[in-house]
């Protein structure tokens, strides 16, 4: 269950959102509504990273690794005070520190500049056995999509990351079947429990469920750990739900106007 408070934010991000997009006519909202929740309460319970701690040699790394996404960890950037109203409306116009992938040169709290797909796994990996040889207890968290699970190095860096025990690495998939268009994953869980990790299947968008499987992660894990995060793309909009139509596309006027009152 949400609590008032968080689902009362989540709608006023998804309608930021969905504004932005309508302004800057472009973003791919159905990944950026699959993944909200997600990144809600990473940043609000769990991640020990704030505008203050950027650069802190012992934060917890973030990255967003499915880059394309980039609306809702903009948004919640904004939410958590890492960048202004004024950037954030600002997305994809000209001058603008906010492209479609988020550039770590640009902007504020992003680890990694994401997009190509399979790369932020690979990235996460390395920080991880980094931080491990240091001896430090910093933890790593990357999410990635179900279709960068057609990367090779997705499946090269799971090898590693087992290798190498790094249990201070937890990859979140965001399964929102956009991937079962081309090649179909399940039993996706099964195959990833195969790879040596601690596997957690839950719902994407369960609050409560989010927080207790990246708490379990975080404190106790013993082995690299997976959550599977079973998603709706779209989420909270019924025409864009599981519509491909919706992977990058910009609402019209009559649209955006029906999606703000479905939210209200």
């Amino acid at each position: 269950m949400l609590k008032l408070s968080d689902k009362l934010i989540i709608k006023k991000l998804k309608k930021e959102i969905l504004k932005i997009c309508f302004n800057a006519k472009e973003g791919h909202l159905g990944s950026s509504f699959s993944v909200l929740d997600i990144l809600y309460v990473l940043y609000t319970y769990i991640l020990d990273v704030t505008p203050s701690k950027k650069n802190y040699n012992k934060r917890d790394y973030f990255i967003l690794s499915k880059g394309h996404a980039s609306l809702a960890h903009a948004a919640i950037l904004y939410e958590k005070n890492f960048i202004k109203l004024k950037e954030l409306r600002s997305y994809c116009s000209y001058n603008s520190i906010l492209g479609g992938h988020l550039d770590r040169k640009k902007v504020n709290g992003v680890e990694v500049s994401c997009g190509s797909l399979g790369h932020g796994i690979s990235i996460a990996v390395g920080i991880a056995l980094g931080l491990k040889i240091k001896k430090f207890q910093n933890k790593v968290f990357v999410i990635v999509g179900d279709g960068e699970i057609n990367e090779g190095t997705f499946w090269e860096s799971l090898l590693i990351a087992s290798n190498q025990n790094l249990n201070n690495l937890c990859c979140i998939v965001d399964y929102n079947r956009s991937n079962d268009l081309s090649i179909k994953l399940d039993p996706l869980k099964n195959k990833l429990d195969s790879f040596g990790f601690s596997v957690l299947e839950i719902n994407g968008h369960c609050h409560q469920a989010i927080r207790s499987a990246t708490t379990f992660f975080k404190e106790t894990s013993e082995k690299p750990t997976i959550i599977l995060a079973n998603t709706i793309k779209g989420k909270g909009i019924k025409v864009m739900e599981n519509n491909p139509e919706w992977h990058h596309k910009c609402p019209n006027k009559d649209e955006l106007n029906k999606m703000l009152k479905e939210l209200s």
